[in-house]
C-alpha cells in the first residue's frame, strides 16, 4: 500500500471525544477518513465538566458543518434523553477553602452560576458520550480500527504511511494524533519538551464512586452564607494550599439514573511528593481526612474503578503542526482539570483545524504555513491556561488573594462565550462561514477573552502580583489588593454581576443584570464590548418576547 496514492484522506489517531468530533466533521465533508485507536469504546475517561464555551464550539461545529447530533450534548435534558440517562448537570462552579484539621469557613466559599439565558451545561460520563460521538463518526463514513496499535511512522512526499505492530499498514493523505499523552507522533518527531515550559506542577489521583454525599448535607451554614443553587448541582471544588478536590455528580439531574460521582484530587508534586509504600486509594484517603468536611463528604463512599494515580501531569510541545500532520489537542499538551478547559480547548481547535484540512485536501496543498493559526491557537490555549492555573495555586494558600483570582478568571468568560453566541447567531443568518474566521484575527490568540487588550492587561498584572507574593516579595493582601484595583480600574470588567465587589462571593447573574450588562457593553468605549452588546441584547429582547407570546397563546 505505501507505493499507491493514500487510502484515506485523513488518517486520525484516537478515537476518543477529539478524535470522533474531528472525524465525524471531516466525514461529513466529504472526506475519506479512518479513525484509528489502540483501544475499544465504551471506556473510562476523565475530563467531565463542561463550560459555556465548550457549548458554544459545539454548536458551531454542529451548524457550520452539519453534523446536528452534536446538539445532543449541549443541554442536561437533551444530552439524557438522546444518548443515555447516565449524565449530570453543571449549573455552576463551586469553590470552597480548607485548611488541615479545621473545619471550612463558609465565608470562604465563592460561586459562579452559570446564566441560564447564555447557556447551559453538564456533567459528562465520558464512556457514554465518547462511545455515542464515535457512532456519530461512523455514522458520516468514518472507516474504524479498533485495538490497533501504531509501532511505525514514515512520510513521503505523497502522504504518510503507518505500520501497526500487527504488521498492517495504512496510507493517509494527512495525518492528525488525537491520542493524548503518549502520542506515537510526539515520539516519531522527538516533539515533548524536555523539560515542560510551564510553571505549573501538579499530579492527579482519581476514579469514580457510589455513595459520595451531597456537599449541601455535609457543611450547615447560615442564610447569609447560603449559596443560591446547591453546591450539589454542580462541580465542586475543595480548595487547599496547592492542590483541590473535585466532586462531580452524574446523578444531579432529574432525568439520570447514574448514582456514580467522579472524585479527584490534584496538588503540587513539590509540595505533596507521590509517596512509594502506600497504594494510590490510601494515599487519597490520607490526604481527605485532613479536611474534615470532605472526609464526612466522602465517609462511605466506595470506588467502582481502580484508583488512577499519575506523575506531573504537565507536558508540552516544542511544535504542533507540521507539512502532512497535526498534534491535536491533549497530544499536544496539558495542563490542569482545573476551570475546566480542556474539552473546550479541544473544540476550538477542531473548529480552526478542520476548514483548514479541508481546503488542503481540496488544493492537494499542506505545506504548514497554511496551518500556522493552528499552531498559534494550540500553543496559545496552553500558555494562557497556564498563567491561570498556576496564579490560582498559588492563591489557594491565602483565601482573599484566591477570591481576587476567581474574579480575574470569572469576569471574561462571559464575553469570552458571548462572542462566539454572537457569530454563530449571525452565522444562522446568513450561512457565511467567514465570520468564523474573523474570530480569529484577534491580538491574544488562545486567551478565553481574546481579542480584548484591557482584559489581557488585567491577566498580565495578576501574574506579577502572584509571582511577587510566592517569592515573598508582598503578603496575600497587599496582592489581593493590587488585584483587585486592577479590576476596579478596568474598564472590560462590568459593574453588574458582582466581579469587582469583593463582599459579593456568589455570582448569579439572573434576567434583569444579564440585560443591564449587556447594555453597559453596547456603550462601551471598548469595542471588543460593544459589539457584543447591542447585538446580544437585542436576540435576548427577541427570545423574550417570543417565550411572552408562545405562554399566551
Amino acid at each position: 500500500m505505501s507505493n499507491q496514492r493514500p487510502s484515506y484522506d485523513v488518517v486520525i489517531l484516537g478515537s476518543g471525544i477529539a478524535g470522533s468530533t474531528l472525524g465525524a466533521v471531516l466525514a461529513r465533508s466529504g472526506a475519506k477518513v479512518l479513525l484509528a485507536d489502540a483501544a475499544t469504546h465504551p471506556r473510562f475517561a476523565v475530563g467531565e465538566s463542561m463550560i459555556p464555551q465548550l457549548v458554544s464550539w459545539l454548536q458551531v461545529l454542529a451548524e457550520r458543518y452539519d453534523v446536528p447530533e452534536f446538539h445532543a450534548l449541549c443541554d442536561p435534558k437533551t444530552i439524557n434523553e438522546q444518548i443515555s440517562n447516565t449524565f449530570g448537570q453543571k449549573r455552576h462552579f463551586g469553590f470552597m477553602l480548607h485548611r488541615p484539621g479545621e473545619e471550612p469557613d463558609p465565608k470562604e466559599a465563592n460561586q459562579f452560576v452559570i446564566p441560564d439565558e447564555l447557556s447551559s451545561a453538564c456533567h459528562l460520563y465520558r464512556q457514554d458520550c465518547d462511545a455515542y460521538l464515535f457512532r456519530v463518526a461512523v455514522k458520516y463514513g468514518c472507516e474504524s480500527r479498533q485495538q490497533w496499535r501504531v509501532s511505525g511512522i514514515a512520510f513521503d512526499d505523497d502522504g504518510v504511511t503507518l505500520t501497526g505492530v500487527d504488521g498492517c499498514e495504512v496510507r493517509g493523505r494527512y495525518l492528525v494524533d488525537a491520542s493524548g499523552f503518549r502520542s506515537p507522533l510526539a515520539d516519531h518527531f522527538q516533539l515533548r519538551e524536555q523539560p515542560c515550559r510551564f510553571k505549573h506542577h501538579s499530579r492527579s489521583l482519581f476514579t469514580h464512586m457510589v455513595g459520595v454525599r451531597p456537599f449541601d448535607e455535609v457543611i450547615k451554614v447560615a442564610p447569609e452564607d447560603q449559596p443560591p443553587v446547591p453546591w450539589h448541582d454542580g462541580t465542586m471544588h475543595h480548595n487547599f494550599e496547592r492542590g483541590w478536590f473535585w466532586i462531580i455528580p452524574f446523578d444531579n439531574h432529574k432525568l439520570s439514573r447514574n448514582p456514580v460521582c467522579s472524585v479527584g484530587v490534584t496538588l503540587d508534586p513539590r509540595l505533596y511528593p507521590k509517596p512509594e509504600d502506600i497504594t494510590p486509594e490510601e494515599e487519597f484517603a490520607q490526604l481527605a481526612s485532613r479536611f474534615p468536611a470532605v472526609a464526612r463528604q466522602l465517609e462511605g463512599a466506595r470506588k467502582v474503578r481502580e484508583w488512577v494515580s499519575t506523575g506531573r501531569l504537565q507536558y508540552s510541545s516544542r511544535q504542533t503542526v507540521g507539512r502532512r500532520w497535526c498534534l491535536m489537542s491533549h497530544a499536544a499538551g496539558f495542563l490542569d482539570p482545573l476551570y475546566s478547559r480542556g474539552m473546550s480547548n479541544t473544540m476550538e481547535v477542531i473548529a480552526a483545524l478542520a476548514p483548514r484540512l479541508l481546503d488542503a485536501l481540496a488544493d492537494d496543498d499542506f505545506d504548514e504555513e497554511r496551518f500556522r493559526y493552528v499552531e498559534e491557537l494550540e500553543q496559545g490555549l496552553l500558555d494562557y491556561n497556564d498563567t491561570l492555573v498556576n496564579c490560582s495555586f498559588i492563591a489557594f494558600s491565602h483565601y482573599r488573594l484566591w477570591d481576587a483570582m476567581f474574579r480575574v478568571w470569572g469576569c471574561g468568560t462571559t464575553p469570552g462565550t458571548l462572542r462566539l453566541n454572537k457569530a454563530l447567531r449571525t452565522f444562522r443568518a446568513t450561512r457565511d462561514a467567514s465570520l468564523f474566521d474573523i474570530l480569529e484575527k484577534v491580538p491574544h490568540v488562545g486567551l478565553w477573552w481574546p481579542d480584548s487588550d484591557d482584559f489581557k492587561a488585567v491577566l498580565d498584572g495578576t501574574a506579577e502580583a502572584c509571582a511577587r507574593y510566592e517569592a515573598k516579595e508582598i503578603d496575600g493582601d497587599t496582592a489581593a489588593d493590587i488585584i483587585l484595583r486592577l479590576l476596579e480600574e478596568s474598564e472590560a470588567v462590568p459593574p453588574d454581576f458582582g466581579w469587582k465587589d469583593p463582599n459579593k462571593r456568589f455570582i448569579f447573574p439572573d434576567r434583569r443584570q444579564i440585560l443591564d450588562f449587556l447594555q453597559w457593553a453596547a456603550t462601551s468605549p471598548l469595542p471588543e464590548l460593544s459589539s457584543l452588546g447591542g447585538e446580544n441584547l437585542d436576540a435576548i429582547l427577541k427570545a423574550n418576547a417570543a417565550a411572552a407570546a408562545a405562554g399566551g397563546r
